[in-house]
């Protein structure tokens, strides 16, 4: 059974929320995830729905560059809104709700937050290790652990970009935000790299 349209508390963060949870079960119990050579899994965004938003169309647009059609790849959207697979993005709540975890400063929430996700980043794993043959992510900072810890714990594993030395090389202590965007060049680049030797790997 879909989740039922509730209006209230979108605001709030939701990985607390039970229609997130709801919406989770659906998609680990019921949903039928089609087969795929490589699985691409890539933040969730501010901007609903997330193919809008200039960092999932400029993502896009390295998907675009190295497969030569979507039959060869699926993207799972994954952090704040749980795990979802691109196509279910307008879905309720995954369309209806608008939370930066970044401007968070109270560290129990983000502390909630990575263990939350990592069970529910291993929840999905777990659900799809026979549906995809190869797995890889483009993530920074709690995201990036999440996907870390739940493939320790799912035993399944996936390839993590941008690589730490690269992140290593990039980190501004000065900036709000010190490991940068995932926009930016550098880190694009090992991505499409990246891309380009597992669609190439036999």
């Amino acid at each position: 059974m879909k989740p039922q349209y509730d209006e209230n508390d979108l605001t709030d963060p939701p990985f607390y929320l039970p229609q997130f949870e709801q919406a989770y079960r659906y998609i680990i119990d019921e949903y039928e995830v089609a087969p795929r050579d490589t699985a691409v899994f890539i933040p969730c965004a501010v901007r609903k729905p997330y193919s809008t938003s200039p960092s999932h169309k400029l993502f896009h647009k390295v998907f675009d560059e190295v497969f030569a059609g979507p039959d060869e790849y699926h993207v799972v959207i994954f952090g704040t809104c749980g795990t979802v697979p691109a196509e279910l993005e307008l879905m309720y709540p995954f369309a209806h709700y608008h939370y930066m975890l970044r401007n968070v400063k109270d560290q129990k929430i983000k502390d909630d937050f990575l263990k939350i996700e990592t069970d529910r980043v291993a929840g999905y794993l777990t659900k799809t290790k026979n549906t995809y043959k190869k797995r890889i992510a483009y993530c920074i900072g709690l995201f990036r652990k999440a996907i870390q810890q739940g493939s320790e714990k799912a035993g399944v594993p996936v390839e993590i970009y941008p690589t730490q030395p690269v992140i290593d090389k990039l980190y501004d202590a000065d900036c709000p935000f010190p490991e940068g965007s995932l926009s930016m060049q550098a880190y694009l680049d090992e991505f499409k790299d990246a891309l380009i030797r597992i669609r190439d790997a036999k």
